[in-house]
């Protein structure tokens, strides 16, 4: 099986520990992944509110260069595109349905795009997430014939977040409500389940960026749901879901005076694991909560977590961030 690949931005920075895994779990699944060349940000979650034909015409690039190199010489499954990131799946999917249901937007998006040399026609496509490929045309039974080092004992919560399940674009791979396939993924690794209620809330998304608190209470709800249920891990698909619970985490300790040392890893980093990969091949090792007491449970040697968090940047003041403003009668 070989697909079009949209890395995006967060797995060649903060999530590369996502690619690195996702690469090495292909390989033992006989899966290959074509990137897109030249690609470009897909514009996240709020360049849509600043312009939309601009934010439009950034995705449909990618749209564009991915149709026009499926349909080329690099061998992809012809009009399949895979995001591993929810962000950019869902941008990429809604973008697609979008141009599909009005020819005027189209004719301006495609007109912005001739400026590069380039046209897409809506529905070309077929954009698909990650989990939704190896769930689905991989398959559980495939996987789970891959297993020599199964995940007895661990005890995981499932996290999906609230992008890759949206109802209202092209095709769901799963229930919006009430997800399974990642639960069913993780049980055919050998892992304990547990029940995790908040598995498609919101982890605040860029929301640390704009209202600290607000964010830090939305993450903190997830971390206690999941300690609720003991879960050991919690394991994600989403870049900006793993940044926010990881990252934070410590910032959620120092505001409510809770404790929570829970890590959170990508669901290919347990794959790798489960295939008989080591943690250092799947990329574990990266985050800033250590996965190693929960990893010993299955006899995985992890390297330590990141010592400390690098020095940020400071914060730029609120009047520089591009974003609408609302009225105080509104």
């Amino acid at each position: 099986m070989r697909y079009s690949y949209y890395p995006g931005c967060s797995l060649e920075r903060n999530a590369g520990a996502y690619h690195t895994s996702l690469m090495a779990v292909a390989a033992q699944l006989g899966v290959e992944f074509a990137e897109v060349d030249d690609w470009n940000c897909c514009g996240a979650t709020e360049f849509i509110a600043v312009n939309r034909l601009r934010a439009y015409a950034l995705v449909s690039r990618n749209l564009a260069l991915a149709a026009r190199q499926t349909g080329g010489s690099n061998g992809a499954a012809k009009g399949q595109l895979v995001a591993p990131c929810s962000a950019c799946y869902l941008n990429l999917s809604k973008v697609d349905h979008y141009l599909s249901e009005s020819p005027a937007l189209a004719s301006d998006v495609n007109q912005a795009l001739a400026a590069g040399g380039l046209s897409y026609a809506p529905g070309s496509l077929r954009v698909r997430h990650l989990l939704d490929v190896l769930v689905n045309d991989v398959g559980y039974e495939k996987v789970a014939a891959r297993v020599c080092r199964p995940l007895h004992g661990l005890r995981v919560a499932p996290y999906y977040g609230c992008l890759v399940v949206r109802p209202g674009f092209r095709e769901r791979f799963d229930d919006p409500e009430y997800p399974t396939s990642l639960d069913r993924l993780m049980r055919a690794l050998g892992a304990t389940v547990v029940d995790f209620p908040l598995k498609a809330h919101c982890c605040g998304g860029h929301m640390t960026q704009i209202s600290r608190d607000v964010a830090l209470e939305l993450i903190r709800r997830l971390l206690k749901n999941a300690a609720d249920y003991q879960a050991d891990l919690i394991v994600t698909l989403c870049p900006m879901c793993q940044l926010n619970l990881d990252a934070f985490q410590e910032s959620v300790n120092g505001l409510f005076g809770t404790e929570y040392r829970i890590p959170i890893l990508f669901f290919t980093q347990l794959m790798g694991l489960a295939f008989g990969l080591s943690p250092a091949a799947v990329g574990i090792g990266k985050e800033f909560i250590d996965a190693r007491p929960a990893l010993a449970k299955i006899g995985a040697a992890a390297p330590a977590a990141a010592e400390a968090a690098p020095k940020r940047k400071p914060r730029r003041g609120d009047q520089s961030l591009p974003l609408p403003q609302m009225s105080e009668e509104e």
